[in-house]
């Protein structure tokens, strides 16, 4: 598929100040030399903070990491992740696609989209709130069909639940992330059939769902003050190489001779006999087999 920037672009782009900070702690992994390493995540931290990728944001990145804009480019362009027109200003829907979430009942999670977003994806509904694509599998088959919205995963969706969802975010709401059939998070529906000990103390939303609450970042356009900026790898010491195993030194010459009697070549064979002990050479020779004849 042939992706090409949106014909209608920003002027600028600037990283805000805790953006630009976490940026400079993610190019401060990667040796001299080497920055162009954390491309990708700046891309994406950029993309983050506007909602979508736009050109300038693009070359500011090149220029951050010393590289040719036409190699940021070709980054932007490769990977679908990244949004290369303008996406709703709450939320851009993301609904997957494949075979377990089709099976059960994904298209008709698209029609609701077609019906309350835009008739084609990655098109802004008319009050510029929302857009939405279909994608391929993003790992949650036992909780289909469901979709991300923002950056979070609205699983177990029916139409008229989804109908709901994009409702309540248009009102300004953040609905709870996760399952929303009343599961916990993958189990049966029924409750859980085996760990049985692990429902009690138990955190009110699954791990990914509290971790969006806590955060309050599902929808949220990053600015870089969400959480703390952590950059343990400064700061600490360079470890130092691994010193090469020392030389074995030279065997003092009083020493050497055994050690040139072990290594002295092997005498002839001919010449061993010629030293072999006396009695050795006492012993008879072993007679010859009679051959037999044919009278025998």
């Amino acid at each position: 598929m042939l992706r090409r920037l949106h014909p209608v672009q920003p002027d600028s782009f600037a990283f805000t100040p805790a953006n630009l900070e976490w940026a400079k702690g993610q190019i401060s992994k990667y040796p001299e030399g080497r920055q162009a390493s954390a491309i990708i995540p700046l891309l994406w931290r950029a993309q983050e903070q506007e909602g979508w990728l736009t050109r300038k944001a693009i070359e500011t990145v090149a220029d951050m990491l010393g590289m040719a804009y036409i190699r940021a480019l070709e980054v932007a362009t490769f990977y679908f992740m990244f949004q290369l027109q303008p996406v709703g200003s709450v939320a851009h829907v993301q609904i997957c696609g494949t075979t377990s979430c089709m099976i059960c009942g994904a298209e008709d999670l698209i029609a609701v989209c077609k019906e309350l977003i835009a008739p084609a994806p990655h098109t802004l509904s008319k009050d510029g709130k929302f857009s939405w694509e279909e994608v391929e599998c993003m790992g949650a088959c036992a909780n289909a069909p469901m979709a991300q919205i923002g950056k979070d995963y609205y699983e177990d969706l029916t139409p008229a639940k989804l109908r709901d969802l994009i409702a309540r975010f248009s009102k300004g709401e953040v609905p709870v992330p996760g399952p929303q059939n009343g599961r916990y998070a993958a189990e049966p529906l029924s409750g859980l059939t085996t760990l049985k000990d692990f429902e009690s103390g138990r955190q009110q939303y699954n791990a990914s769902a509290q971790l969006a609450v806590d955060i309050g970042d599902t929808v949220k356009r990053i600015d870089g003050t969400e959480v703390p900026i952590l950059t343990p790898w400064l700061g600490k010491p360079a470890k130092a190489a691994a010193k090469p195993a020392p030389r074995a030194k030279a065997a003092p010459a009083e020493t050497a001779a055994p050690a040139a009697k072990a290594t002295a070549p092997r005498k002839t064979t001919t010449k061993a006999k010629a030293e072999a002990p006396a009695d050795a050479a006492a012993k008879p020779a072993r007679a010859p087999r009679a051959k037999k004849t044919d009278k025998e």
